[in-house]
């Protein structure tokens, strides 16, 4: 495990996972089948997702009442995803910084089965994720269990933090504009949306390549054996990995997140360099 001690920054987390649902909540092989429609059909035709999100929601509903004690106060993971995320800040702080710029810290909300975003409905469905109108990443952490049994990733403690930092990748294109320009592909419908998708993905993953450059010299990462768990994270959800698992095929046309190739190669950019203007899209 990293030593995430040595880490002194901290950021903004939510814990919501003692909380009642309220509704409707999606199972775990629900949840993963309905993460990789939202990767199949991202950048498509929304009436297809939406019917296979509805139907696999009515197929896994349970009503959760009862409000465990167990995440009372501040546990081991929330202080891990609090330091990942603040170390995120330190960073992307000093960039903007340099560019003149202010940056604005994203939320983080730890969540079981389903919560409210200001994006709408939440659940591990679709699994880690960031919400541009509230500026917030949602996770529910067991998703990553999930993940590796059905394909291989790593869901080691380093392997999560370099999802984490890929979800603040996006907030900071979010900030940067960026990803105004690719919903405004996929509301005209353009045949672009999906390489655009590819493109910010890559571009997120770089960014959580240079969140990892910076820890280096801080001695969070003993041994090179800890990047690969983020590697083997990045590699495990390419878009060809997923297809030929679930499949037996691969489709690029419908690619939205990059093959396992392009993912990892991203990150160690982002990683090797330390220099996000490397991360160009």
């Amino acid at each position: 495990m990293a030593l995430w001690d040595k880490i002194g920054s901290t950021g903004s987390v939510e814990d919501r996972r003692g909380m009642s649902t309220g509704g409707i909540a999606v199972s775990g092989v629900t949840g993963l089948i309905l993460f990789l429609a939202m990767m199949f059909l991202g950048g498509q035709d929304n009436t297809m997702l939406d019917q296979v999100l509805n139907q696999a929601v009515q197929q896994g509903s349970t009503q959760t009442t009862d409000q465990p004690t167990q995440f009372d106060g501040a546990d081991d993971y929330e202080v891990f995803t609090s330091k990942v995320l603040g170390s995120n800040n330190d960073v992307w702080s000093g960039i903007f910084a340099a560019q003149g710029q202010q940056y604005t810290p994203p939320k983080l909300v730890l969540f079981r089965q389903a919560t409210q975003s200001g994006c709408g409905y939440a659940s591990s469905a679709v699994g880690p994720h960031y919400c541009p109108n509230d500026q917030t990443v949602y996770l529910d952490e067991t998703f990553f269990d999930e993940l590796q049994k059905r394909f291989g990733g790593s869901s080691g403690d380093v392997a999560q933090a370099y999802v984490i930092s890929h979800e603040v990748g996006h907030h900071v294109q979010n900030l940067q504009g960026d990803m105004d320009q690719m919903m405004q592909a996929q509301q005209n419908g353009s045949g672009d949306a999906n390489q655009l998708s590819v493109a910010l993905e890559l571009q997120a993953d770089c960014y959580a390549g240079v969140w990892a450059n910076s820890l280096r010299d801080l001695g969070v990462f003993e041994s090179d054996k800890e990047i690969n768990e983020a590697l083997s994270a990045a590699s495990a959800v390419g878009d060809d990995h997923i297809q030929e698992t679930m499949s037996g095929s691969v489709n690029p046309e419908s690619w939205t997140h990059g093959s396992s190739e392009q993912r990892v190669s991203a990150f160690k950019t982002g990683f090797t360099t330390g220099d996000a203007s490397k991360c160009s899209m």
